[in-house]
């Protein structure tokens, strides 16, 4: 069974992310850290109900992956959008034998001492587009935990994709969470309304 963990916007910059959540959101992001296998690094928001966001960016101060970087970021145009969720697991081999083609294998991988387990593919792609989640197991401490409290909280994550139907079944059995919705597009999206300090408001 997955439970969601968290959501990613992807950015050409880390400062456009920035700039892209917190005008959407009008709270300010927290630091984050390097990912140095793939070359990336982040910013983040604690939300409630131990979940976060995070903007994340290939680090042009970082070497060059000898691997294509994780959430297609090697493909990335165009301005910061929700790129993607990640959904936690308890084990995660059992997770991706019930995951679609292209789910990833299992690498470890580490931040500080934060430790994590998860699903990437050889290509940095993702099972339908990044509408299907990513896959993560924790090891020890969990980051939302460290995060100073934002005032936010997630209402409704809305994944838009052309292959809903499909997208419904390979969900089915793994993830049930009354906060996701599946819906027919002609393009994959996603909307997540979030609850501000300032009222509603939705980030994309």
């Amino acid at each position: 069974m997955l439970e969601l963990d968290h959501l990613a916007v992807a950015s050409a910059t880390l400062e456009e992310g920035r700039a892209h959540v917190e005008a959407a959101l009008g709270v300010a992001l927290q630091a984050g850290g390097q990912h140095a296998r793939f070359g990336t690094h982040n910013l983040l928001l604690g939300l409630d109900d131990g979940l976060y966001l995070e903007v994340i960016a290939v680090d042009p101060a970082a070497p060059a992956p000898t691997v294509p970087r994780w959430f297609d970021l090697d493909r990335f145009t165009g301005p910061p959008r929700l790129g993607t969720w990640i959904c936690r697991c308890a084990d995660l081999e059992a997770a991706l034998a019930q995951a679609p083609d292209g789910a990833g294998v299992p690498v470890d991988l580490a931040r500080g001492d934060l430790r994590w387990r998860m699903a990437v593919a050889a290509d940095g792609g993702m099972p339908f587009g990044g509408a299907f989640p990513s896959l993560i197991q924790w090891q020890g401490a969990h980051p939302a935990a460290r995060l100073t409290p934002s005032g936010c909280r997630l209402r409704r994550l809305e994944v838009v994709h052309p292959q809903a139907d499909a997208l419904r079944v390979a969900l089915s059995g793994m993830l049930v969470d009354p906060r996701v919705a599946i819906a027919q597009g002609a393009s994959m999206a996603m909307h997540a309304e979030i609850e501000t300090p300032h009222g509603l408001r939705v980030l994309a």
